[in-house]
């Protein structure tokens, strides 16, 4: 049809590899400048909330996070009220619940029955050499179990580069199915749901050729819920700022039989809705 978004090319290496690249989906002007700017915006009251000596610079699309670091420095207390005001930002909401991304998933996927899970999306601040709160190699239905046919979107606010961290997928992997995880293993000295790791991860993950793919703000990639992937280890000086959405089919029997259940983060117990998916070893 004349209005899809996306070309039959564009479909088919999604379908195939679970995982793809659209350049410039997203407006800089109108869809990202506003969120940069709100950003740098929770900067300032946070800097005059706290009476912090830091100056801000003259905003621009290319620094906007330019005092984060100096404000988490002070106080990660600080940073942790900055994660949660940011998710609050409207022009952020806008962009996650836009009429093209729904057009894009109902595209991709053939319904017409769209839904974002609840607790399903956020703004990321991925900190230089930090790893208790990286996302380790995971499917994304086990935590956001709203729909098996579900796909992820992940759109950067600063320019990834190869030191900052790119997201990692293992190509193809889609098409292997939910694969068993274990709660208490490798990553059992995280928090929350990132002590599930996958049953013989370094296995499973050599078994798939990967991509790390560069990518600029108002870039999207696109993930099947299915699609094995993690959080690259940042080695830059620079936070990694990037958007998570993510949309699911309302019309997929699993979807339905579960109740379009919403993110572990907020206390779906995924064990017990799936317990054949965990390993007790």
């Amino acid at each position: 049809m004349a209005n899809d978004i996306l070309k039959q090319e564009q479909i088919d290496e999604f379908q195939k590899n679970g995982v793809i690249v659209i350049k410039d989906f997203y407006n800089i002007k109108n869809d990202i400048l506003p969120i940069q700017k709100a950003i740098f915006n929770i900067f300032g009251l946070i800097i005059k909330k706290y009476n912090l000596a830091i100056e801000l610079p003259e905003f621009q699309s290319s620094n906007f996070d330019h005092s984060y670091n100096e404000i988490v420095t002070i106080s990660r207390t600080y940073g942790s009220e900055i994660y949660d005001a940011v998710k609050q930002i409207p022009a952020f909401l806008r962009l996650i619940s836009s009429p093209r991304s729904e057009e894009l998933f109902t595209q991709l996927r053939q319904t017409d029955m769209a839904g974002i899970g609840r607790a399903s999306y956020g703004i990321r601040i991925d900190h230089p050499h930090e790893d208790q709160f990286r996302s380790q190699w995971h499917q994304e239905f086990l935590f956001q179990p709203q729909s098996i046919d579900g796909v992820v979107m992940w759109t950067p606010l600063v320019p990834v580069t190869a030191d900052m961290g790119p997201v990692r997928t293992c190509v193809g992997s889609h098409k292997d199915g939910l694969r068993k995880c274990r709660k208490y293993g490798a990553y059992s000295n995280k928090s929350g749901a990132y002590k599930i790791g996958l049953v013989d991860e370094e296995k499973v993950v050599a078994s798939y050729q990967q991509s790390a793919p560069l990518t600029d703000p108002g870039d999207l990639i696109l993930m099947d819920y299915l699609t094995i992937h993690q959080s690259g280890i940042n080695i830059s000086n620079r936070a990694r700022w990037s958007i998570q959405s993510r949309f699911f089919n309302f019309r997929d029997p699993a979807g339905i039989q579960i109740g379009w259940k919403p993110s572990v983060t907020i206390g779906t117990d995924i064990e017990a809705i799936f317990p054949e998916c965990f390993s007790e070893d």
